[in-house]
């Protein structure tokens, strides 16, 4: 095992009396070790950032964005070395690790371009009414292992521009890019403000728990964002939940299949399909159907998957061992239940690889329909009536993002607004900003991420009435 890694807690490097393996996907060895927080270690962080509250929430709104883009410069200035671990502790091939490192960095700089606002709900000869919206306090932050340098900026960027103070959890199986940030960074906040904890599966659940939390953000699986809210409710915790999703996409006849094949290939497998808002289910009319269905399985056999270290591949293996041993299995599931696979070219056989596998127009009630795969997995689902497919689309306990792809862009908006999403795409998938919040239907979450409404998340309103003179 190779490298130094501990948290920060108070300013300061806090290392553990037990670790945790982390392990390169591509091969599946351990290659490294991190901190493994005890309950004393979650202490003195939540008492570091509860001491370092009020100041943090008094200091000048300017300066809170200032600290933010020093943070976000710390981490540019080291971009070539987070994006070299990345590969390392994630899988995602070079090009992918390089653009969520900088990506990071730029949600945290475009964060310190919001404003929190006073709304004035009364402005009368008698009073002025203004309402406020004041930090929460002690921030808990759980990010998971699929983009674990972004979702961390975007737990940070909001949290302590709002005033408040933060603990940040990474996930177990990538702490470590995690754990380097929070070195980098320790310069840019007053001690107690960021503290970065790493840890098993115990301490989640410890941390959700933990009174001195006043507001748990978590990004994750729906069946833990369950655990996640009921932890939180015994003392009325606040909650974001960016939670799990099985997002259609519905292709209209008059596309261009050369022209969107591709798009619609990346769109489901970006990340080796390890994405909460990928693609997970395409509904394809069927006057183009086979048509599409053999463009994309000539991607999925062209495009490479491999290590992610080595030059040219595409797709990276699945993220850790758990997970793809649930691929594995639903993949198991279609073979035993005669579905048709269409898989992609070869992938090696050290390491968490799965072939890009397409399945041909399974019935509707397959398990590779029903569940989210999160894993290179994608089920072609023929229709012919567009009512059909949207309700065939609708008919999932997810609601996290869809997108529609037809010549006319009149028609597509008709069918986003019939989609029982958060999000909906028109001709385009993947997209997010800074400025547009993230808010999940159903089962796919509670609560917002990103622009003011995600920022405001992260506060409460407080009402001032305020008497004019007679």
């Amino acid at each position: 095992m190779s490298g130094n890694f501990a948290m920060t807690i108070d300013g300061r490097a806090v290392e553990a009396a037990q670790t945790v393996e982390v392990r390169n996907p591509a091969t599946g060895e351990v290659f490294a070790a991190a901190p493994d927080a005890a309950v004393e270690d979650l202490d003195l962080a939540v008492d570091a950032a509860t001491r370092a509250f009020p100041k943090w929430r008094d200091t000048p709104i300017a300066e809170r964005k200032a600290a933010l883009v020093k943070a976000a410069e710390a981490i540019e200035a080291h971009a070539d070395e987070l994006a070299a671990l990345f590969v390392k502790e994630q899988g995602r091939p070079l090009p992918g690790a390089k653009m969520e490192i900088s990506g990071a960095a730029m949600w945290l700089k475009a964060t310190t371009m919001l404003d929190i606002p006073i709304d004035i709900t009364e402005d009368s000869e008698k009073r002025r009414v203004e309402v406020h919206h004041v930090p929460l306090g002690v921030v808990c932050g759980i990010v998971p292992w699929n983009f674990p340098v972004l979702l961390a900026a975007w737990k940070i960027g909001p949290a302590l521009l709002a005033g408040n103070t933060l603990v940040l959890k990474p996930s177990p199986f990538t702490p470590l890019c995690t754990l380097r940030i929070g070195e980098l960074i320790r310069g840019a906040f007053p001690a107690g403000v960021i503290n970065v904890i790493s840890g098993g599966d115990a301490l989640g659940p410890l941390m959700t728990s933990h009174p001195g939390f006043a507001k748990i953000s978590f990004t994750g699986s729906t069946a833990t964002g369950r655990r996640v809210m009921e932890s939180a409710a015994k003392d009325l915790k606040r909650l974001t939940l960016e939670l799990g999703g099985n997002d259609a996409a519905i292709v209209l006849p008059d596309v261009d299949v050369d022209a969107v094949a591709e798009q619609l290939f990346e769109g489901a497998f970006h990340n080796t399909a390890q994405v909460c808002v990928a693609t997970k289910r395409l509904y394809i009319h069927a006057d183009i159907y086979d048509a599409l269905r053999d463009r994309l399985h000539q991607l999925a056999k062209d495009l490479p998957v491999g290590d992610g270290a080595e030059q040219g591949n595409r797709y990276g293996p699945i993220q850790n061992e758990p997970q793809y041993r649930r691929v594995l299995a639903l993949l198991d599931d279609a073979r035993a239940n005669g579905l048709t696979l269409l898989e992609g070219g070869p992938v090696p056989e050290r390491g968490y690889f799965v072939p890009l596998t397409l399945v041909d127009n399974p019935p509707e009630d397959s398990r590779v329909v029903v569940e989210e795969a999160f894993g290179p997995v994608l089920p072609l689902l023929k229709f012919t009536d567009v009512d059909d497919a949207i309700a065939r689309a609708n008919d999932t306990e997810y609601g996290l993002a869809g997108a529609v792809w037809s010549r006319d862009v009149e028609a597509a908006t008709a069918i986003a607004h019939r989609l029982d999403t958060g999000t909906v795409w028109i001709n385009q998938n993947l997209q997010s900003t800074p400025f547009t919040p993230l808010a999940g239907a159903k089962q796919s979450g509670f609560g917002q991420e990103n622009g003011v409404p995600g920022l405001l998340e992260f506060t409460r309103p407080k009402a001032i009435f305020i008497p004019k003179a007679a």
